[in-house]
């Protein structure tokens, strides 16, 4: 229920009714193992220290009661070797397709094209397809170990290709079709796959988008592939002239095929996600069936309440690893609700009107879209039936006190579940549940299982600001770096800082409302000796109805300066010299007159990974005077023309600095 739609930060905004926290998951849980046994109180709080005081309890329990079939049934837990060498039920055996695959009936998936027609695949179609299309990669020699790449949009064959390549026991990895062919092929060359699923054009707001150029590209840059698979889908792109054997989906699914699953050793990999490639080669970094398999229905189950029979819409690309998550909310029964093309076309007011269409009960949305439709005066509840919503989920950057606010005054009583996490884990560090107040501006809890703290540069636990670290091993930290043989690259990016200890680059902050994440401690801005995350000038700034987004950056700039432009993208009633005294004066008042700007500079737009993330460590190297080619994947970014603005502004601020140094 609503407390305060317009609650002040720190401020309870909403709670469940005591019914819904009776008969949750999370609380059928806290009671299942308090019948083993276990001595905790109804306390969130309790339920937690016991998870992450006595992992390998909490994880056997987890297991148990999520029904995750392991063969043998009983064995060790987890290893003891520390981080990153700690393996996790060695020597059992799942797969995670059969996982998802096995049991349910009913509609598996609702696949949604950018037109709005609905497509309704049955759990009976899906494993007759998987099984179709794994009797085909069988017949192509696709063996355990073997990797099957896609250049797929979010449609349903997507999830069939991803599943039928998990039931063999193969690896999977995929890339959204925006990518660029050299973002493609910087990723899949790693790989070395066997095999290519791809679409030869995709729809993308209101065009059909021809792939062949970029897929051409990629086939001549990739010599490992030895067969493509071609999705028709929904575009009227025709299939080019390649060197390779090829295949049609709609021909490969009319056979019929046994359904069969190899099972795998817990720690096998599954399937391999890439970094955004925004500070050097993207990493390829591989997860395992069963941790994946843990992780995701963790999240599913107790930091969504996602039941058998509920519909699930989360807004991702077939890049970002929340699709990983939309797909594994099979696992749970659900229906994943797959919508194709741009999201937000032809206007933010979509996700929404999907969101009624589909009868979605949870839905996943970035804060930057919530942002959006603050900022445009999207009026969700008032314009579409979102009775059936009742759980949103929001990640992708901290979500500020106005996105809190619009939510509850523009959706209606949801349960707002703001969580974080990250590829690297695919999963979550902190997120919500329901049986716990949302508190304005605040995620709600560290997850179940997860050991995350706050520390300080010493290495020593603050419950103020600091770097969030994990202390613990969790299963579905990565196995390994895709071609990182010494395991010095997967070392680097995590466990130098803190020795031991998983250093995740995000700053969090623990309060009694809740949590708070600052953003990437790698882009903090530090003046005049001061430490800020860049979400605290966001929250101001953005807070201003004339900016319509704005990203700033702090690059030590030589041996002794330091440089921090404020960039911004003007909206609706914009006035530069007004709204720049707005900036000024919101900055002074709400943060501190240390942080105010060298430059306010307005740009055409702000510039993001294609998962959403703003590129402030790139923007920050250009300042330092690296080339853009040397800083960021350009074909993994949403605008390259944009980010070509920055590079130039960039150039211009150096030379200009340079002059009158002499």
């Amino acid at each position: 229920m609503i407390i305060d739609q317009q609650a002040d930060f720190g401020a309870m905004i909403w709670r469940a009714d005591p019914e819904a926290i009776r008969t949750a998951q999370l609380t059928e849980f806290r009671q299942y193992v308090q019948k083993q046994g276990v001595d905790i109180a109804d306390a969130y709080q309790e339920l937690w220290q016991w998870s992450v005081d006595e992992p390998t309890a909490f994880w056997q329990c987890f297991a148990e009661f999520a029904g995750v079939h392991m063969e043998p049934a009983s064995g060790p837990i987890r290893t003891t070797d520390p981080m990153p060498h700690t393996k996790w039920f060695p020597g059992r055996h799942l797969n995670f397709a059969r996982q998802l695959l096995e049991g349910h009936e009913g509609t598996a998936l609702l696949a949604v094209a950018e037109d709005g027609q609905q497509t309704e695949v049955s759990w009976q179609q899906l494993r007759h397809d998987v099984a179709a299309l794994a009797q085909h990669l069988r017949a192509l020699g696709v063996e355990q170990g073997d990797r099957v790449t896609a250049v797929l949009p979010n449609i349903a064959e997507a999830v069939t290709a991803f599943l039928a390549t998990a039931s063999l026991g193969a690896v999977w990895s995929i890339c959204s079709p925006e990518f660029g062919p050299g973002a493609i092929a910087s990723r899949f060359t790693q790989l070395e796959p066997k095999v290519l699923i791809a679409s030869p054009g995709h729809i993308l707001s209101g065009k059909d988008r021809d792939n062949t150029a970029t897929l051409q590209s990629v086939l001549a840059e990739v010599s490992s592939i030895e067969h493509v698979v071609w999705v028709a889908g929904d575009t009227a792109v025709t299939e080019p002239a390649i060197q390779v054997p090829t295949a049609r989906w709609e021909e490969i699914i009319l056979q019929d095929a046994p359904l069969e699953f190899t099972d795998v050793e817990f720690n096998t990999p599954l399937w391999v996600l890439f970094s955004s490639g925004t500070t050097g080669k993207p990493k390829g970094i591989v997860h395992s069936h069963g941790g994946a398999l843990l992780e995701e229905l963790k999240m599913l189950m107790f930091h969504t309440e996602l039941r058998p029979g509920d519909r699930y819409l989360n807004v991702a690309s077939t890049s970002w690893v929340l699709w990983n998550a939309l797909v594994s909310a099979l696992g749970v029964g659900a229906t994943a609700v797959l919508v194709d093309g741009n999201p937000t076309y032809p206007s933010h007011s979509r996700v929404w009107e999907v969101a009624a269409a589909t009868k979605t009960t949870a839905l996943g949305v970035s804060a930057g879209l919530i942002h959006a439709c603050e900022k445009t005066g999207v009026e969700a509840s008032k314009d579409y039936d979102l009775s059936n919503l009742k759980c949103l989920q929001v990640t992708g950057s901290p979500l500020s006190l106005d996105g809190y606010r619009w939510v509850y005054s523009n959706v209606g009583d949801v349960w707002l579940s703001s969580m974080s996490g990250g590829t690297d884990i695919g999963s979550i560090f902190v997120g919500g549940v329901i049986t716990e107040p949302v508190y304005a501006g605040h995620i709600q809890v560290p997850a179940l299982g997860v050991r995350v703290e706050s520390w300080d540069n010493t290495g020593k636990p603050t419950t103020g600001k600091g770097e969030l670290v994990v202390t613990d091993p969790m299963p579905s930290m990565p196995l390994f770096f895709w071609g990182d043989a010494d395991g010095s690259r997967y070392r680097d990016s995590y466990f130098t800082m803190f020795p031991g200890v998983w250093r995740h680059g995000d700053f969090i902050e623990f309060n009694e409302s809740g949590i708070l994440i600052h953003g990437r401690s790698d882009s903090t801005l530090n003046r005049h000796g001061l430490r800020l995350g860049s979400a605290e000038i966001y929250a101001v700034v953005e807070a201003i109805p004339e900016v319509a987004e704005a990203m700033v950056i702090g690059a030590e700039i030589g041996a002794e300066d330091y440089y921090m432009p404020l960039f911004i993208q003007p909206a609706a009633g914009f006035d530069a010299e007004r709204t720049r005294a707005d900036i000024v004066a919101a900055i002074r008042t709400h943060l501190s007159p240390r942080y105010l700007p060298d430059d306010i500079i307005e740009m055409r737009a702000i510039p993001h990974t294609k998962t959403g993330k703003k590129l402030e460590v790139p923007v920050k190297r250009l300042l330092q005077g690296e080339a853009a080619n040397d800083v960021v994947d350009l074909g993994a970014i949403d605008d390259a023309e944009l980010f070509a603005q920055y590079a130039a502004f960039a150039r211009d601020y150096l030379e200009q600095r340079t002059r009158a140094a002499v």
